[in-house]
């Protein structure tokens, strides 16, 4: 049976309240914009420009950003949605927003009803040919692991292959670089699982 790829939502929104995020993510570590600059290897310029809500990261650029704030992506992105009036224990499907990442058209949605919990759950819909790398610095003290519910996925760790399809689950190993690909021509989705160590 196909399963339905994720509704194109509109996430403009979450621009401003991402730039606030990391703003005030990076103030509460007691970062300069330079310091984070160096720290994360982004250029100060592109940074001021995030926080004042001048553009849009990528995924890869946030990737590289979460750990000198000491955040998760999955983190980073419960702050942005913030917790959701009245929805307490349960998340109905069209209430989480999506976002997209302007380079690569990847998708995103929290499925995990609380911001903060100790469990993150992300659907994530990855565009045909897309692919996206991030950092080992990115896994740092997570658990994580990434189940295939539609097509075919690419994910290289630490140098190491691993051709995913429908139903595959593989949890990650140590922090390592790893990079999440597209090769067909349909949309893959996987849902990725990140607790904290």
């Amino acid at each position: 049976m196909p399963v339905a790829m994720l509704p194109i939502v509109a996430d403009d929104e979450l621009t401003p309240r991402l730039a606030e995020v990391l703003r005030s993510s990076r103030l509460s570590r007691g970062l300069s914009t330079a310091a984070l600059a160096e720290a994360s290897g982004v250029s100060r310029a592109s940074i001021v420009k995030l926080e004042r809500a001048e553009s849009q990261p990528s995924a890869a650029l946030l990737g590289r950003l979460c750990p000198p704030l000491g955040l998760t992506l999955s983190e980073l992105f419960a702050r942005v949605e913030r917790p959701r009036e009245d929805s307490g224990r349960l998340l109905r499907a069209g209430q989480a927003p999506v976002w997209t990442d302007p380079a690569s058209g990847y998708r995103r949605v929290s499925r995990s009803p609380l911001a903060g919990g100790p469990l993150q759950l992300t659907e994530i819909e990855l565009p045909p040919g897309a692919s996206i790398t991030y950092p080992a610095d990115a896994y740092r003290d997570i658990h994580q692991q990434v189940w295939v519910l539609a097509g075919d996925l690419e994910l290289v760790e630490d140098g190491r292959r691993h051709e995913l399809g429908a139903g595959d689950c593989l949890e990650l190993g140590p922090a390592a670089d790893c990079t999440f690909t597209n090769r067909r021509d349909r949309a893959t989705r996987y849902l990725v699982a990140v607790a904290r160590r």
